[in-house]
């Protein structure tokens, strides 16, 4: 499993792809931070909520680029079928194609603790912030790119075509994120309105935010993740039916 990681990782960074994708997400948070309408300037308060308000959008077509070949381009290679008889588990497979996606994902969130330390410095006082409503902010953003993570290796156990496993994965995170939260809007049943609503990501990335972390919305994240990664085991175990 750890060879599998290790071979992950170095294929990603192994081309000027992985550069890439890290580089837009930091270039876009920057332009949404320092400079575009809504900046941290404009707002009059030492904050850096325009990196996790904006972030999942920017994830929303990132993380879908950075998983859409963990499995098509095993398929359309021809590769899928001697990766599937190595000593290792599907889900072990699965496992360590998730987390070489979760690692790139932390990383791209590593050097943004620049604005944080940018955001100390220009407060007023110095060091004015609340930290612990950005460390739960970043906690929230970890655990929704986890579930993008997730679902990105799902849908690209569903095809071999990587523009299409993006696709699907994008459209899926999208509902997930924001569409159930408009299908709530649409139902006259409270109960029935709050239920969909705490389906969707948005309403737990939200809460944790705001600097609570509540067990219901990390257990939430977890419980996404567990799915989706079961359903890209189930998906790989039926090729073998």
């Amino acid at each position: 499993m750890w060879a599998l990681f290790k071979k992950e990782i170095t294929g990603f960074f192994g081309s000027l792809t992985g550069y890439i994708v890290i580089a837009a997400f930091l270039m876009a948070n920057a332009l949404f931070m320092w400079l575009l309408p809504g900046n941290v300037f404009e707002s009059g308060y030492a904050a850096i909520d325009p990196l996790f308000m904006n972030a999942p959008f920017i994830y929303l077509l990132l993380i879908p680029a950075i998983t859409m070949r963990a499995f098509a381009e095993e398929k359309k290679a021809g590769t899928i079928e001697s990766l599937l008889t190595k000593p290792l588990s599907d889900l072990k497979i699965v496992l360590a194609k998730y987390f070489a996606g979760f690692t790139v994902v932390v990383l791209s969130l590593l050097p943004t603790l620049v604005y944080v330390l940018s955001i100390y410095q220009l407060a007023s006082p110095k060091g004015d912030i609340d930290l612990g409503g950005i460390w739960g902010s970043y906690l929230g953003l970890l655990l929704l790119g986890s579930v993008y993570v997730a679902v990105g290796i799902f849908t690209s156990t569903l095809t071999e075509n990587q523009i299409i496993a993006l696709v699907y994965s994008v459209v899926l995170c999208l509902f997930l994120t924001w569409g159930l939260d408009m299908v709530s809007k649409f139902n006259s049943v409270k109960v029935i309105d709050l239920v969909i609503l705490n389906l969707g990501i948005s309403e737990h990335y939200n809460s944790i935010s705001r600097g609570v972390v509540d067990s219901r919305d990390v257990l939430y994240f977890l419980s996404a993740n567990i799915l989706f990664l079961f359903a890209a085991n189930l998906m790989l175990q039926k090729r073998k039916w």
